[in-house]
C-alpha cells in the first residue's frame, strides 16, 4: 500500500477504480479497508481513496491531542500530497465529523460531501457511549475486542444478530484480522469524538451534501439530522429504515445504490 508525509505523519491509503476522485474517511478505531463492501461499487464510477487517519491502521500515531479539526488538516494536506486538488468526500460517523471540518475550512478542496452517520456536535449521551467504549478497551486490553463487544452491538440491529449470526461473525473476524489499534492511539482518536464541535462551521459548507441516517440508530440518531440539514445550505437526507449506526454493512445494496446516485448526479 502506498504512503506519504503529510504534517508530521506518514499516512497510508489505499487507491482504486477510475474517474473523479473520491475520499473515503474512516470511522473511530478503523482503517482504510472499513469500506471494502463500497468499494467495488464505487470505484467502477470514482478513483477511490481510502486513508488510514492519524491513529489508526498503518498511519503514524503520535502523541499530543487529535481532533476532528486536526484529522481534517491530515485530509487536507494528504490530497495535495498525492496531487488531488478537488475531490467527492465521504465519511462515516468519525469520517464524516472529519469530512464537516473539511468542506468549511478547505471548501475549495471538496467537490460534494457525503455524511453517513454524522453529528455536528457531541452531547452528553455520545460523550457516554464514547466513555464506556474507551472504559471497556482499557478492560479488555484490546480495541479490536472492544469493537467486536462494545461498538459493533451499537453498529447493527438485534434483528440482524438474530437472523445472521454467520454475517455478524464474519464482521468480527474482519475486525480482527485488520492493524491492532494500540489503545493509547485509540483513547486520541475517542476523545477527539467526545470534544467535536463544528456546529459553528456549518455555514461555511458549500458543497452538495448527502446526509444519512440508520432509523435504529441511537449513537448517532436522527436527532442530528435536523441541525445539520438547518446548518448546511445544500443538502439532502436519506434515511435507511431497516439500520442502525452501520448502514454500510447492514444495508449495503440500498446504502450504496442512494450514495452512489448522489455521487453520480455531481460527477462530471
Amino acid at each position: 500500500m502506498p504512503k506519504v508525509k503529510v504534517n508530521d505523519i506518514t499516512i497510508n491509503y489505499e487507491q482504486q477504480g477510475s474517474g473523479e476522485p473520491l475520499v473515503l474517511i474512516p470511522y473511530l478505531a478503523a482503517d482504510n479497508a472499513c469500506y471494502a463492501f463500497q468499494v467495488a461499487d464505487y470505484a467502477k464510477h470514482f478513483t477511490c481513496i481510502s486513508l488510514d487517519p492519524r491513529g489508526a491502521g498503518e498511519t503514524d500515531k503520535p502523541e499530543g491531542t487529535y481532533s476532528t479539526e486536526l484529522f481534517a488538516d491530515d485530509v487536507a494536506g494528504f490530497m495535495q500530497a498525492i496531487g488531488v486538488e478537488r475531490a467527492h468526500v465521504s465519511g462515516v460517523s468519525l469520517g464524516g465529523a472529519i469530512g464537516l471540518w473539511l468542506a468549511s475550512k478547505y471548501p475549495q478542496k471538496v467537490k460534494t460531501l457525503s455524511l453517513h452517520s454524522c453529528w455536528p456536535k457531541t452531547d452528553p449521551f455520545l460523550k457516554v457511549v464514547v466513555g464506556g467504549w474507551q472504559a471497556m478497551a482499557k478492560g479488555l486490553g484490546s480495541v479490536q475486542e472492544m469493537v467486536v463487544q462494545g461498538i459493533l452491538p451499537f453498529c447493527l440491529t438485534p434483528e440482524l444478530y438474530a437472523a445472521k449470526p454467520e454475517y455478524v461473525d464474519q464482521l468480527a473476524a474482519f475486525v480482527r484480522s485488520r492493524p491492532k489499534q494500540p489503545f493509547d492511539a485509540f483513547l486520541r482518536q475517542s476523545n477527539a469524538v467526545i470534544a467535536h464541535d463544528a456546529l459553528g462551521q456549518l455555514g461555511k459548507i458549500a458543497a452538495p451534501t448527502q446526509i444519512t441516517f440508520g432509523r435504529h440508530d441511537i449513537v448517532t440518531s436522527t436527532r442530528f439530522a435536523e441541525p445539520l440539514k438547518h446548518g448546511i445550505k445544500n443538502t439532502e437526507l436519506v434515511v435507511f429504515e431497516t439500520s442502525a449506526h452501520a448502514a454500510i454493512y447492514e444495508s449495503v445494496s440500498e446504502f450504496n445504490e442512494k450514495t452512489l446516485a448522489f455521487l453520480n448526479r455531481h460527477a462530471g
